[in-house]
Protein backbone atom coordinates (compact mmCIF):
# COMPACT_ATOMS: atom_id res chain seq x y z
CA UNK A 1 0.00 0.00 0.00
CA UNK A 2 1.51 3.54 -1.08
CA UNK A 3 0.98 6.15 1.70
CA UNK A 4 1.35 9.14 -1.27
CA UNK A 5 -0.97 8.98 -4.62
CA UNK A 6 -0.97 11.71 -7.30
CA UNK A 7 -5.04 11.50 -8.64
CA UNK A 8 -6.50 13.35 -11.23
CA UNK A 9 -10.08 14.83 -11.13
CA UNK A 10 -12.07 16.91 -13.73
CA UNK A 11 -15.29 18.51 -13.09
CA UNK A 12 -17.27 21.22 -14.48
CA UNK A 13 -17.18 24.56 -13.09
CA UNK A 14 -18.12 28.34 -13.49
CA UNK A 15 -15.53 30.46 -14.63
CA UNK A 16 -15.64 33.80 -15.68
CA UNK A 17 -12.96 35.50 -18.21
CA UNK A 18 -12.60 39.01 -19.58
CA UNK A 19 -13.03 38.71 -22.69
CA UNK A 20 -15.69 35.74 -22.86
CA UNK A 21 -17.53 36.69 -20.06
CA UNK A 22 -19.07 33.65 -17.75
CA UNK A 23 -18.70 30.41 -18.89
CA UNK A 24 -19.07 26.62 -17.82
CA UNK A 25 -15.76 24.72 -18.61
CA UNK A 26 -14.06 21.44 -17.16
CA UNK A 27 -11.37 21.81 -15.22
CA UNK A 28 -8.86 19.35 -14.09
CA UNK A 29 -7.26 18.93 -10.73
CA UNK A 30 -4.10 17.26 -9.92
CA UNK A 31 -3.99 16.79 -6.08
CA UNK A 32 -1.42 14.95 -3.66
CA UNK A 33 -3.26 12.27 -1.39
CA UNK A 34 -2.00 10.83 1.59
CA UNK A 35 -4.09 8.31 3.04
CA UNK A 36 -6.52 9.02 0.44
CA UNK A 37 -7.26 12.52 1.78
CA UNK A 38 -5.85 15.20 0.01
CA UNK A 39 -3.38 17.62 0.97
CA UNK A 40 -1.71 19.51 -1.99
CA UNK A 41 -3.27 20.47 -5.17
CA UNK A 42 -0.36 20.37 -7.85
CA UNK A 43 -1.79 21.71 -10.61
CA UNK A 44 -4.66 22.79 -12.02
CA UNK A 45 -5.90 23.36 -15.74
CA UNK A 46 -9.08 23.70 -17.91
CA UNK A 47 -10.38 23.15 -21.72
CA UNK A 48 -11.00 26.63 -23.34
CA UNK A 49 -13.91 26.97 -25.82
CA UNK A 50 -12.14 26.48 -28.71
CA UNK A 51 -10.25 23.06 -27.32
CA UNK A 52 -6.95 24.68 -26.21
CA UNK A 53 -5.43 23.94 -22.88
CA UNK A 54 -4.75 26.61 -20.23
CA UNK A 55 -3.77 27.36 -16.75
CA UNK A 56 -6.26 28.18 -14.36
CA UNK A 57 -4.13 31.68 -13.04
CA UNK A 58 -5.46 33.10 -16.27
CA UNK A 59 -8.74 33.28 -15.28
CA UNK A 60 -10.88 34.34 -11.99
CA UNK A 61 -13.52 32.60 -10.37
CA UNK A 62 -17.26 33.30 -11.02
CA UNK A 63 -19.41 35.38 -8.29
Amino acid sequence: MRLITVKRQTKEEKRHTPRMGELLTKVTYIRKYFISIPYKTVHKYRETYYGEIKDCEDCVLAR
